[in-house]
């Protein structure tokens, strides 16, 4: 499906109060197919400029599009996302990097600056944005003053995400690639599953248990769900890796058996073991799907997350809104936790990573 993204952003002081808005067209552009608008804190107008690139690029992709004309009336965005300009500003450079990625799951892409006249639909959802964050609340104000993200510029409850890996199964205690196979939890990984489930319980104040349909997630999950009185609610978008036909095998086995293509797939997130398998870019974007369902259907309540090593990293790098190297220098422990929490407003942060004390 070929379509067309529109993206603007702005600020009012830049930087100040920031906002952006994005609209995915037709490819005739007669028909409105999706519209995105936010408002981002205090930023630049750059910064502004990405991040409704990056949203329209989300929706394109959310809805299946595999050909996109991307309009803005930023030069430096679409010269710097043509590669003709280099990116010099720290702040840019993550932004780019995010908009580079889900290009890469489109089959064709282009860039053009369009005159501010000719993205006047885009200019108004952002200003809208800005305009709902000049409108804030005093109850909003008093959030961000307490929030442990405040000084950052975050606004509103956010949604916390506590992210669970489930116990050991046999794949992990011989450190195979264990993605779409499903190994049962071992006698281990099952009190692995119990403690972190009364860690949970004590803990208390979750409002939803999702997981990954994998039985190794969903019997960890069950255990938590069933000490806080809850259901599992099943997402497939939280499943694992797939690792083709480098599941079930160790590291030195899969490096042996197809050593260029081991080498590629450790430096190139986007690319997909053999067999049908799936790249980590792959991952990111469905990952991204159920944060954003997440979000939607549970508010600023704190839900558990049982999934999988691949997923869970995902989520930790939107928090940090890291690139993804970060994925190959994060450690999860079996049955750990971690924390991440993702605000209103579009901020986000990491308040704990592979904790497993309670396992001890």
């Amino acid at each position: 499906m070929k379509v067309l993204v529109e993206a603007d952003g702005g600020s009012r002081g830049n930087p100040g109060p920031a906002g952006y808005g994005a609209v995915v067209w037709s490819a005739d552009r007669k028909r409105v197919l999706g519209e995105r608008k936010e408002f981002i804190g205090r930023a630049t107008n750059n910064v502004a400029e990405y991040r409704g690139l990056i949203a329209g690029l989300e929706e394109a992709a959310e809805m299946g599009a595999n050909d996109v004309a991307a309009q803005l009336d930023s030069k430096l965005v679409v010269e710097q996302m043509s590669g003709r300009w280099r990116v010099k500003h720290p702040d840019l450079i993550p932004l780019r990097q995010r908009a580079l990625e889900l290009a890469r799951a489109f089959d064709v892409i282009t860039y053009r600056w369009i005159p501010r006249a000719e993205n006047a639909h885009a200019d108004r959802l952002a200003n809208e944005a800005m305009d709902s964050g000049a409108q804030a609340s005093p109850e909003a104000e008093a959030a961000e003053a307490v929030s442990p993200a405040g000084w950052t510029g975050a606004l509103g409850a956010p949604t916390r995400f506590l992210l669970l890996r489930h116990g050991q199964t046999e794949l992990s205690v011989e450190r195979r690639y264990s993605g779409r196979g499903n190994p049962p939890l071992t006698e281990l990984g099952r009190r692995q599953a119990d403690a972190a489930a009364r860690h949970l319980g004590q803990r208390g104040g979750i409002a939803a248990v999702v997981s990954s349909p994998l039985q190794r997630a969903y019997d960890t999950a069950t255990m938590a769900a069933k000490a806080l009185g809850l259901d599992v609610i099943v997402d497939d978008d939280l499943i694992e890796t797939d690792f083709g036909d480098w599941e079930g095998l160790t590291f030195g086995e899969a490096a042996q058996r197809d050593p260029g293509l081991h080498g590629k797939w450790l430096r190139d997130t986007g690319v997909a073991p053999p067999g049908n398998g799936e790249s980590f870019d792959a991952v990111a974007q469905r990952v991204r799907r159920a944060r954003t369902r997440i979000i939607a259907e549970h508010g600023d309540a704190t839900v558990l997350v049982v999934s999988h090593v691949t997923p869970i990293k995902s989520v930790l790098r939107l928090a940090l809104d890291a690139g993804p190297g970060i994925l190959y220098r994060l450690h999860l422990d079996l049955a750990s936790l971690s924390v991440a929490e993702f605000y209103p407003d579009g901020g986000s942060s990491v308040r704990l990573v592979n904790q497993t004390a309670y396992l001890e």
